[in-house]
């Protein structure tokens, strides 16, 4: 059962998308030879600081923001309790950002996804000297990868 999902995913995994994506309006980022929506990046980090400083946690969304080059259209979080966890998310014109926090563990799970000419990776040291974590774990997804 495991390999046949595997081989469904990767029969899945790169679409043609419509001729709207050969226009200028589509954002879509062309580099290294590939076309695709945008960089989503998956950060997690480890043994860090101030998860549970709500007033933090959007000030480093907003200067992360602003350090991969997006516009922001709102910021929503929310504070499970005086020293509990934050979920939230910066909506972006270009995609968005989010925040998971687990403070009573030091862990918090991110994501930056950005299109155009934004750089999702500007946002890591944002988030290294915010959090302070000893470590951070990186994975990318380019979305809508066009053939």
């Amino acid at each position: 059962m495991l390999r046949e999902g595997l081989a469904l995913a990767k029969k899945l995994a790169v679409v043609q998308l419509p001729s709207a994506v050969d226009t200028d309006t589509s954002h879509f980022v062309a580099k290294d030879g590939l076309r695709y929506a945008g960089t989503h990046l998956l950060i997690d980090i480890w043994q860090a600081e101030r998860l549970d400083d709500l007033s933090h946690v959007e000030t480093t969304l907003r200067d992360a923001v602003a350090a991969v080059g997006a516009t922001l259209l709102r910021i929503d979080l929310h504070h499970f309790s005086e020293n509990g966890g934050i979920s939230g998310v910066a909506v972006l014109a270009e995609s968005h950002m989010s925040i998971h926090t687990w403070p009573e563990c030091g862990y918090a799970a991110l994501d930056v996804f950005v299109c155009g000419g934004c750089d999702a990776y500007k946002a890591i040291p944002v988030l290294r000297a915010a959090f302070r974590p000893r470590d951070v774990r990186v994975s990318e997804v380019k979305r809508g990868l066009v053939i």
